[in-house]
């Protein structure tokens, strides 16, 4: 009998849409094109970047001439940041983002200060959620840049973007800065196909968005910059799409791109809740089922299709390989840091001990997730925790006065974690 297969890692890539590589293949073969070309084979890829550029700032609510594409996006992470920093250094030099960033964001957040800028990262609470008063007292003069994502690639927890806006939006008039600084940047890649991300309603400068999230080609990133803010280039060359990034356009990933968002946004309302209702099964059959479960991230401010939870007295990358004998495609964390044993940054900036995050695992629907991959699940997942907690020389207990934070029991034991022992670090990559 063949093995059953039950995909619950869409954080990290989801499967290409059909619909999505019908409207690509033409332009791989027949209307293969150089879109900066004026013969006919050109016009077709311009048209077909055009008609895809169209969709896709209709559904962000900004013009077509404020959206770039990239390579992915954490290249449009580089730009938002390290672009409105070059272009702006003389204004100030403090950039602010969240603990929680994705590492597209950290990285560049990193090289700029090597460049002589200041990075503040703001905390979160221990449910997730970035510290708002932390973010009026950061606020100064110098601030050129805030980066906050929109919802975190490990627990889904949503961030509260139109009231971050809000506060930026107050900071600009009450120091009448004519610039328009500091800008406001967020991260929606996980976020896109569930949320509304119309980017006047969020007060938002910048918006990286991603295609391979929902449905779409890998390769394939955007970012929205709003007319006329002041960016710099990252790639040079040909000037292609307004100087901001040069390179001839990547006409099937843009074609399959723009086809991906109009069927999300045509599917989200009912996906959604679709996809709600089997996360919920799912995280109500795990409580159910097996004892000793901690809910990481915010109880209701996550989103629909995100479940991570750290199952105690189990090590996550064990019990991942053991889903993958049974089919099941889970993850521990974000696909970015898959190939390091480091606990996670995200989970740690919650204020979890070290010991418990490295019990957590993710398990993200997408648009293919069906009532039989979590019921194939929870058949699965109960006896393989207790397999391993046989084997295990832990017997975690939860000393709540030790912990960083309180936190949300869905299990039908009280939660514990290691008194003694600790798990060395690989090494990173």
């Amino acid at each position: 009998m063949k093995k059953r297969n039950a995909y619950l890692d869409n954080a990290s890539t989801t499967p290409l849409n059909k619909g999505v590589l019908a409207a690509m293949l033409p332009f791989f073969k027949e209307n293969y094109g150089n879109s900066s070309n004026i013969y006919e084979l050109g016009r077709k890829s311009r048209q077909a970047v055009g008609q895809a550029t169209m969709s896709i700032s209709k559904i962000i609510g900004c013009r077509p001439s404020e959206f770039i594409y990239t390579g992915s996006a954490t290249e449009s992470d580089n730009l938002a940041l390290a672009g409105v920093a070059r272009a702006n250094k003389e204004n100030g030099r403090r950039i602010i983002i969240s603990s929680l960033e994705h590492k597209g964001i950290l990285a560049i957040g990193e090289a700029l200060k090597k460049e002589g800028f200041e990075l503040v990262e703001l905390p979160v609470d221990k449910q997730g959620l970035v510290n708002l008063e932390s973010l009026k007292t950061s606020l100064n003069k110098e601030t050129i840049l805030i980066s906050v994502t929109m919802a975190d690639s490990e627990t889904g927890t949503i961030q509260p973007i139109k009231e971050i806006g809000s506060i930026i939006s107050a900071f600009r008039t009450d120091n009448a800065i004519k610039s328009g600084l500091p800008y406001f940047h967020s991260d929606a890649s996980q976020a896109a196909g569930h949320m509304d991300i119309n980017v006047n309603k969020l007060g938002l400068d910048l918006l990286t968005l991603s295609a391979h999230k929902l449905g779409g080609p890998k390769g394939i990133g955007g970012l929205y910059v709003r007319n006329g803010l002041r960016i710099n280039p990252i790639i040079y060359g040909g000037g292609q799409q307004s100087r901001l990034r040069s390179g001839t356009e990547n006409v099937p990933a843009i074609v399959g791109f723009g086809k991906a968002f109009e069927l999300m946004e045509k599917n989200k309302l009912k996906e959604r809740a679709r996809q709600k209702k089997l996360r919920d099964r799912l995280e109500k059959g795990i409580s159910r089922l097996i004892p000793k479960i901690v809910l990481n991230g915010h109880k209701i401010r996550r989103l629909p299709n995100f479940l991570n939870v750290a199952i105690l007295d189990v090590e996550g990358e064990a019990l991942l390989l053991h889903l993958d004998e049974y089919g099941i495609v889970a993850n521990t964390g974000s696909a970015c840091n898959s190939e390091s044993l480091e606990p996670s940054y995200v989970l740690s900036a919650m204020g979890n001990p070290y010991e418990f995050v490295h019990g957590s695992i993710r398990f993200t629907l997408g648009q293919e997730t069906t009532k039989r991959d979590i019921d194939h699940v929870l058949k699965y997942l109960p006896r393989i925790v207790e397999g391993l907690r046989r084997i295990s020389p832990l017997n975690l207990k939860l000393d709540q006065k030790k912990m960083a934070a309180p936190l949300a029991f869905i299990g039908n034991q009280t939660p514990h974690f290691l008194r003694n022992a600790k798990i060395k670090n690989q090494k990173s990559k």
